[in-house]
């Protein structure tokens, strides 16, 4: 019925099945970014953001979400990842997330750098909404992925 993994031949959805894949190394990079206002930027990069600081906290909630990930998405199988990185750089209106997560498997990792970008931004938001409620996330891609059959790929 259709090339998408997840589905099978009547369109039903289904967790693919990887035992027969060999275990390779794998890593995945995803980006984000979190636009606020120059006040709020002020506050994050200063540390007096009134919830304490915000960029410790959205770092290991990203790293833990990228643990959680197939706890999140229903089709994703549960990895065991290897490393998670959560790269945050604050700049005059706004935050940029950078994730890289890697494990030794039968699957890729791209589904989790993606949701750990995903909830460090959403912390971020959590932690400074008191500041500035018209912050926005956007830009959630990602850029590389090694490893696995369709090998390596960049944006």
């Amino acid at each position: 019925m259709t090339n998408l993994t997840h589905l099978d031949d009547t369109g039903a959805a289904h967790m693919v099945d990887v035992s027969g894949k060999p275990v390779t190394a794998r890593e995945a990079v995803a980006t984000g970014r979190i636009d606020m206002s120059p006040e709020a930027a002020r506050a994050i990069r200063g540390g007096t953001a009134l919830k304490g600081d915000v960029l410790a906290v959205a770092r290991v909630a990203g790293i833990m979400a990228a643990k959680r990930t197939s706890e999140l998405i229903p089709l994703c199988h549960p990895l065991p990842l290897t490393r998670v990185a959560v790269d945050l750089t604050v700049d005059d209106t706004g935050v940029t997330a950078t994730a890289t997560a890697a494990t030794e498997g039968k699957t890729g990792v791209e589904m989790e750098a993606l949701t750990a970008v995903s909830v460090t931004l959403l912390t971020i938001y959590d932690m400074a909404k008191a500041i500035d409620k018209t912050m926005t996330i956007g830009g959630v891609c990602l850029l590389a992925k090694t490893g696995g059959k369709s090998g390596d790929w960049k944006a």
